[in-house]
């Protein structure tokens, strides 16, 4: 469906802007071996990470929760979470996407599920955070993608419509998430594929 109507652009973070990849971090952390997979699991999919990107917890208390949880010293959680950082490279092109949207007229927001440690290493250290007219995170609302609820308070706390507003996610559930509620999704691969989707929704930038 073609539209001319869309006057708003929602990024995602990881793997959109920066990317996020718990495998890396896990070597990173711990060296190459065969439990890569299911330390990532462990790690990433916990009821800790998810609490720590719901705003439940600082980081601080999530490294004495792996700690307990997984028997990790307090030297590997130090490690971890350097390694949450420090991998977050900018991915290539969307930066520059992001720029020539906004330029173009178009408002463009953010909408993640992330941690407010984190949130504050990427706003300090990247200048595309600036850019945004605003963001939606999940810690600062206790809610995760796909929930309806944290699309709605995208809309509600940015004033803006569904139908005016494009969301876009690296993860198919996440978009479909996004276009139950009434926004248009594009899930996104690489900035080239991204900005062929945008202009065949009928931007023009």
């Amino acid at each position: 469906m073609v539209s001319s109507q869309v006057k708003n652009v929602v990024f995602d973070i990881g793997n959109v802007m920066v990317r996020w990849s718990p495998h890396e971090i896990v070597r990173l952390t711990f060296g190459d071996g065969d439990e890569t997979e299911r330390t990532a699991t462990e790690i990433f999919q916990s009821s800790i990470w998810l609490d720590l990107n719901k705003g439940l917890l600082t980081e601080p208390e999530a490294k004495t929760r792996y700690q307990a949880a997984l028997g990790l010293s307090a030297l590997e959680c130090e490690r971890l979470f350097y390694y949450v950082k420090q991998t977050q490279i900018l991915l290539y092109g969307s930066e520059s996407l992001l720029k020539r949207v906004k330029a173009a007229g178009y408002r463009v927001y953010a909408l993640t599920d992330n941690v407010h440690e984190i949130v504050e290493f990427l706003q300090s250290t990247y200048r595309f955070w600036s850019l945004f007219d605003g963001a939606t995170v999940s810690a600062d609302l206790g809610l995760l993608k796909p929930q309806p609820e944290i699309y709605q308070s995208l809309l509600t706390q940015h004033k803006i419509e569904a139908v005016e507003t494009v969301f876009i996610d690296d993860m198919p559930h996440n978009i479909a998430g996004a276009e139950a509620v009434g926004l248009y999704g594009i899930q996104y691969k690489n900035a080239a594929q991204c900005e062929a989707d945008l202009k065949a929704l009928g931007l023009a930038f």
